[in-house]
């Protein structure tokens, strides 16, 4: 009922400060909104509380002098509680009033307003001064002098301290529009930064072409300089491998900085105009970087070499630096670098840096897949031992995350699928020529398992083909073996081989002190297994077999081939989940009891390397079924978390809370980071594409400020990059439509949040169109994709209806008798007969976006106006300015 001005304005005239009672009364009143003043109405009314705010702390300064004189006499009568508390209230209300940047503007501005009302007064174009505000600039620093004076006496300095930190405040007021000025151009690029550290931290298989691809069109959208765009793809390895966690994270991010983001760059500079100009924009790009200087020491005592040494000399080795510029640059890094904090004389100067073995690994692959070609029945034992050397130490993360940064991934796990293939089976052979079948056998599984955990099963899988026999290993990881997302059911037909096999691989087990392996089919072991643990199971749930018994069989299996244990574990993973909890103990004993290593010297090579890769995949499968029944499995640890982006969620805390939380501190960050992004996908996944799409699109539409929006926009475009292509449908097809048609939701579209919706409308249909034809990645696989059925008893297009626009849309390849038709000869002429019958309307994107445009037509068209009409508009306007940008070279 009354504005904070009026308020405000009635508490300066107040000067009687003697009245203790009626000071603090007024204190309290200011207390109540002095940090939260606001104005709605015309531009003089704006200014009337600039004013009043300005009289008001013209009051507290007064107030907060009459104050220290009482205290001060007081102290000096031998009464030193008088006045200390009113002291303290109008201290504590400066400083509440004063800490508010908001404040400090508003009285900015009535100080810039007084000085105008006296320049035109001056100029003799004002008349009176009855508008000129009670109290003056003058006047503020004058009573800030006065209380400096009389506090500098002042014996407590608390108060003191305190009275001096509002002096500062108000002293800087009048420069706050100098320094706002100063800032420097933009030089950070979130959705940059998102989009190289998703591909780093989740797809570091992907072929470089898509990413080139988004990052060119980001590029052009928002009008990113070259050289603050590579400076933005450096800054993000830099953070990404610095956050990364200790092991295979940290090689992932090794191999992606220097293997796969030269050859991302290569690709880049095509784009360039001239080569000579992108080599400018590189060694400019890395002139900016070396200014970065705790971000690049960081980075050096993170991987325990000279980071950027070895950076520079990969580019110049792909041609993106000259000579002279890479010496250069390193003459000033290494100037930065003596004034670097060193390590402690000998700490990690045995341990060899990550960057330099990624390097070296790159050429081992190539040897590696070179030695795979040969017949591998000529010479297994010197395969045996090219494989032994692989298990030892980091030596097979190294040269997997190598081989996924180059692209050979694929390549690598197709001939170590060829090679388990060829050991299943073998015909007469020696014992010493079966203990080497049956090595390449568990090596080549082990490792195929862990490349199908690490960089998703899809590497493993080969494009299907009619007629070919699938092997062994594919059939076996797509139907036995447990995955993020894949629910199995442990009475699957593959879990129930031949029963004569699995009688005799029980006897086995159970009769033998050892596991035989000459003439041992490997391939049927790993099948039967699951129905053999069946009856093993029965029989001690039913007092035949004792757990003595239970202890020699799980050594027996776990004891020569540790891919019996996988096997076995993976089904018993999957019926533990159909169980009651009363029936679960015997089960997951069981797989305490192969969980852990074989202490015995009569075990095979390589035996304690095969453990710790066996260890990690039991661990990765186990992880959801232990956390559903709160049980704890003691694995061989390795020194290090190899899960660690597991269990990203609070427990017990609603998921909606945690994505709007989660995305509130990116929000204020300004960028995401790897663990954001993995909680980002888990949501994605937890919750579905549209609860995902709509709450965040909810938390960008409660954004007021126009750099909040701006950067939000950013921000959700990097995160919907995770399934970018449903989200796109969701956005356009449900969220958008659902917005424009509901008229109680049209006040959420106005400037600035509407005009930040329309931006990221467009930014993400312009993505989605440029790639939709491209292939999904391993993390948007595991997701239920929509049918295209769907979006097409979703959108219905009435090809009944008069309009040609109708009529266009709607027509399919199987219609094209409409197209040809005379009647629409004029709308054919702006669009050749071969464009309009490569428009295929069973496209989901397609479908939605020629729903939307008729809603939008439908909104032009009709006589209400509204924010929704405003929303159109600026979606429009953003289409054309992409769509020019995204065309241009």
């Amino acid at each position: 009922m009354v504005s904070y001005s009026s308020v405000l304005t009635a508490i300066s005239k107040f000067d009687d400060f003697s009245r203790e009672l009626c000071v603090q009364a007024l204190l309290d009143i200011m207390d109540m909104f002095c940090d939260r003043l606001s104005c709605h109405g015309k531009a003089e009314e704006c200014i009337g509380l600039c004013r009043a705010l300005l009289s008001a702390l013209h009051w507290l300064l007064r107030c907060t002098a009459a104050s220290a004189e009482w205290f001060q006499e007081g102290l000096e009568a031998g009464t030193p509680a008088a006045g200390e508390k009113q002291l303290a209230m109008c201290l504590q209300r400066l400083e509440k009033t004063l800490s508010s940047t908001k404040n400090r503007a508003l009285l900015h501005i009535a100080k810039l307003e007084e000085a105008s009302l006296h320049t035109s007064q001056g100029l003799g174009q004002g008349g009176t001064r009855a508008n000129q505000p009670t109290a003056s600039w003058t006047a503020i620093e004058h009573s800030l002098l006065k209380l400096g004076e009389i506090l500098a006496n002042l014996s407590n300095p608390q108060l003191r301290s305190q009275a001096e930190q509002c002096g500062t405040l108000i002293r800087s007021i009048p420069s706050m529009l100098s320094v706002h000025s100063e800032q420097p151009h933009k030089t950070g690029f979130p959705t940059v930064h998102a989009l190289v550290l998703l591909e780093g931290t989740m797809n570091l298989t992907g072929e470089t072409q898509p990413l080139v691809e988004q990052l060119m069109m980001v590029k052009r959208m928002q009008h990113i300089p070259t050289p603050l765009f590579v400076l933005e793809i450096w800054k993000a390895c830099l953070v990404g491998l610095i956050e990364s966690p200790e092991g295979t994270e940290e090689l992932k991010w090794t191999a992606f900085t220097f293997l796969k983001i030269p050859q991302v760059l290569v690709k880049l500079k095509k784009y360039s105009h001239g080569d000579k100009d992108f080599t400018e924009d590189v060694n400019c790009a890395f002139e900016f970087l070396l200014k970065l200087t705790p971000l690049l020491d960081k980075a050096d005592q993170r991987s325990n070499c000279d980071f950027t040494d070895f950076l520079l000399q990969e580019c110049r080795k792909q041609g993106l630096l000259s000579e002279a510029s890479v010496n250069n640059l390193m003459a000033k890094r290494a100037a930065d670098r003596e004034h670097a904090p060193q390590p402690k004389s000998g700490e990690n100067a045995n341990i060899q840096p990550n960057p330099g073995l990624i390097l070296r690994a790159e050429p081992t692959v190539t040897n590696i897949l070179k030695t795979m070609d040969a017949d591998h029945s000529k010479s297994p034992e010197g395969l045996l031992g090219v494989l032994g050397h692989m298990l030892s130490g980091k030596s097979l993360d190294l040269l997997l995350a190598a081989a996924a940064a180059t692209g050979k991934l694929k390549s690598f796990a197709r001939k170590f699928i060829n090679l388990n293939e060829f050991t299943t089976h073998g015909s007469e052979e020696s014992t010493k020529a079966a203990s080497v079948r049956a090595l390449l056998f568990d090596i080549s599984f082990l490792m195929l398992c862990h490349v199908a955990q690490t960089y998703g099963s899809e590497v493993i899988l080969s494009e299907s083909s009619t007629g070919a026999e699938v092997p062994f290993f594919e059939t076996w990881i797509q139907t036995c073996m447990p995955e993020e997302g894949k629910i199995l059911n442990p009475d699957h037909p593959c879990f129930r081989p031949d029963s004569t096999k699995v009688e005799s691989l029980v006897a086995l087990l159970n009769n033998s002190s050892e596991m035989k392996l000459v003439q041992m089919n490997w391939h049927e072991a790993c099948l039967s297994i699951s129905a053999a643990i069946l009856e093993i199971l029965n029989a001690w749930e039913n007092g035949v077999l004792a757990f003595e018994s239970i202890q020699k069989i799980t050594d027996n299996i776990k004891g020569k081939v540790c891919s019996l244990a996988v096997c076995a574990v993976a089904w018993l993973v999957a019926h533990v989940r159909m169980l009651g909890l009363d029936e679960r103990e015997k089960s997951l004993q069981m797989i305490r009891q192969l969980a852990g290593p074989l202490y015995s010297e009569n075990t095979l090579q390589f035996y304690n390397e095969r453990v710790v890769i066996m260890s990690s995949i039991l661990e990765h499968m186990c992880a959801d079924v232990l956390q559903q029944t709160a049980t704890q499995i003691k694995f061989p640890s390795t020194g290090m978390d190899t899960m660690p982006y597991w269990n990203l969620l609070p427990p017990k805390r609603p998921i909606k809370e945690v994505l709007t939380d989660i995305f509130a501190k990116v929000l204020e960050k300004g960028w995401v980071d790897s663990r954001s992004i993995h909680i980002f996908d888990t949501l994605l996944h937890m919750g579905g594409v549209y609860w995902f799409c709509n709450n965040l699109i909810k938390e960008l539409l409660k954004e007021t400020r126009k750099e909040h929006t701006l950067r939000a926009v950013e921000l959700l475009y990097s995160v919907f990059c995770l399934d970018m292509q449903q989200v796109t449908l969701v956005l356009l097809g449900h969220i958008l439509p659902g917005l424009l048609t509901d008229s109680s939701k049209w006040h959420s579209l106005m400037d600035p949040p509407g005009t930040a919706l329309a931006k990221l409308a467009v930014w993400c249909a312009l993505s989605s169109y440029s790639s939709h034809k491209g292939q999904a990645s391993s993390r948007q696989k595991k997701r239920h994709r929509e049918d295209i059925e769907d979006y097409i008893s979703l959108f219905p297009l009435d090809d009944m209806q008069p309009s040609k626009l109708m009529r266009l849309l709607s027509s399919n390849e199987e219609d094209a008798n409409i197209l040809s038709s005379p009647t629409d000869r004029s709308m054919s002429s702006s669009l050749s007969a071969s464009q309009l019958h490569t428009v295929n309307m069973r496209d989901p994107l397609n479908r939605v976006l020629a729903n939307l445009f008729l809603l939008i037509s439908s909104i032009l068209g009709s006589r209400t106006a509204g924010p929704h009409t405003q929303f159109v508009q600026w979606f429009m306007e953003e289409c054309f300015l992409k769509s020019a940008s995204s065309l241009a070279p």
